[in-house]
């Protein structure tokens, strides 16, 4: 298997021609949603960055495990190993028991997921199912001298492993830096040093997710249950890590740091991170006010947007940037991606009126290495459409009859978008009723009917009623039963 693809590493700061450790296998760890709350539109392009390289490691013939996990235990309100669970809490706020919140917003995700049309991963372990290997690698850590118990919690020990391993050197951090930006540890503290953070926490009596442990009665600590799970499903040691650039330090770094005082073993050989979104230039953030959840985007119902976009047009605009750059929403720039997307399909679909010729002036040899090397560059989408626009322009100049086409040359045509647009990119054929039809395409149906059932399990009824309202305009009447809801259409 020829090996031209290029991944910028983050590790190393340089792109590194992809070379698995075990051809043709090739192990994708990705950290996952907490699942908390509702999906949020930074998760929704992170794990959609990582789809299009699942989708692409694939193309290219690999046997890829994707593991993507579950975060549904011990990620605190306060990263610094205080506060309370965030599912915890959201549980104590709802009335609800934990594992209720997490079903929840499991199926929220999952919902979400599919909207957007973003494959599942072949393992999507959570941390609750996996505290006995935790349990393990805490052992395993305290057996190697790199970490500490206090009172039923153990600590990892970051400058006993820096004087062995250097720890920092992901995001760039050495530790009279970290030092210097950390405050002082109050008496109250049990950490050695204010640097050093938890991989198991002992479970105060209120404390309502709690295991048993050599300890006693705890939880982990949320950096570990990646180290541990990534480690069960793709070994001590494999190809790739990603996540957002938000959790280069401290959760990637301590990841690191877990793997080696663990095993000697650093984990993943290349890590990738994907950047954030803005709005309007400004980050996105509830305490601004310009946060939108993915339903609003695809609804419209939101005050900053000025109308709706389907699934594939917000696929289309965020692939239009590349992963490792901040990508800005604005009303301007989602529907000039409305309308490219618009051109692009059109273009696909003209090629089924096209007329063969005898005679070939296209090359289409030509567009589809150039679609393979856009994405052999450390999966630069924006320039694989600008070329699969090239080939729409071709495209419309066949069907027109300006340039001309084999046979050959027309199928060939039409299986660059469908490798390239369809199974790369992952967009999906968003059809329009059939004029003189009276049903809507099941795929439509099922996206706004979803959309509305995740509003209502979370609690959004003004939402879910918005929907109804607005199919019934439409002609579609609505029905809840007990076996899901129907529709009729008038």
């Amino acid at each position: 298997m020829e090996q031209s693809l290029k991944i910028y590493n983050t590790l190393t700061r340089r792109k590194e021609t992809f070379e698995p450790i075990n051809l043709p296998h090739v192990g994708l760890y990705v950290c996952g949603p907490t699942v908390y709350s509702d999906v949020h539109l930074g998760n929704v392009r992170s794990f959609l960055s990582f789809d299009v390289v699942y989708r692409y490691l694939r193309f290219l013939g690999y046997k890829v495990r994707y593991v993507r996990n579950i975060t549904d235990v011990g990620h605190l309100v306060d990263d610094a190993d205080s506060g309370e669970d965030k599912i915890a809490e959201k549980a104590r706020l709802e009335a609800l028991e934990p594992m209720e919140i997490v079903q929840k917003y499991t199926i929220g995700f999952h919902d979400v997921m599919r909207i957007f049309n973003i494959l599942p991963p072949s393992v999507e372990p959570t941390a609750t199912g996996h505290i006995i290997e935790q349990i393990e690698m805490v052992k395993k850590i305290l057996g190697k001298g790199y970490a500490y118990e206090v009172n039923g919690s153990v600590y990892f020990d970051v400058r006993k492993f820096n004087a062995d391993f250097p720890y920092g050197k992901l995001s760039g951090r050495n530790i009279d830096e970290l030092q210097a930006n950390t405050r002082a540890l109050d008496g109250q503290s049990e950490k050695r040093d204010a640097l050093d953070f938890a991989i198991w926490k002992k479970a105060e009596p209120s404390h309502i997710m709690r295991w048993p442990s050599p300890w006693g009665d705890g939880f982990p600590g949320w950096h570990l249950e990646c180290s541990a799970m990534s480690t069960k499903y793709l070994g001590e040691e494999f190809d790739i890590h990603g996540g957002g650039m938000d959790l280069k330090f401290p959760h990637h770094e301590c990841e690191i740091a877990q793997n080696v005082g663990a095993s000697g073993k650093s984990g993943p050989r290349i890590w990738m991170h994907g950047n954030m979104l803005t709005v309007n230039g400004r980050k996105m953030s509830k305490s601004e006010g310009n946060g939108f959840t993915p339903e609003e985007l695809i609804t419209g119902n939101h005050k900053l947007l000025e109308q709706g976009y389907s699934p594939m047009t917000v696929r289309f605009f965020m692939l239009q940037c590349h992963y490792a750059s901040t990508l800005d929403f604005s009303n301007d720039a989602l529907r000039a991606a409305e309308k490219g997307y618009a051109r692009l399909t059109e273009a696909i679909e003209n090629l089924d009126k096209a007329q063969a010729s005898d005679t070939s002036d296209i090359d289409v040899d030509k567009l589809r290495q150039s679609c393979r090397a856009a994405m052999d560059d450390d999966f630069n989408t924006p320039v694989l459409i600008s070329v699969l626009f090239e080939a729409a322009k071709t495209a419309n100049q066949v069907q027109s009859g300006r340039r001309k086409a084999t046979e050959k040359d027309i199928t060939a045509l039409k299986k660059i978008f469908e490798d390239y647009a369809f199974e790369v990119l992952g967009f999906r054929r968003e059809e329009s009723a059939a004029e003189g039809d009276s049903s809507l395409t099941p795929g439509l149906m099922d996206l706004v009917l979803n959309l509305r059932k995740a509003a209502k399990l979370n609690k959004d009824f003004s939402t879910a009623d918005q929907i109804r309202d607005r199919l019934n305009a439409l002609g579609i009447h609505i029905k809840d039963t007990p076996e899901g809801t129907e529709y009729k259409i008038n």
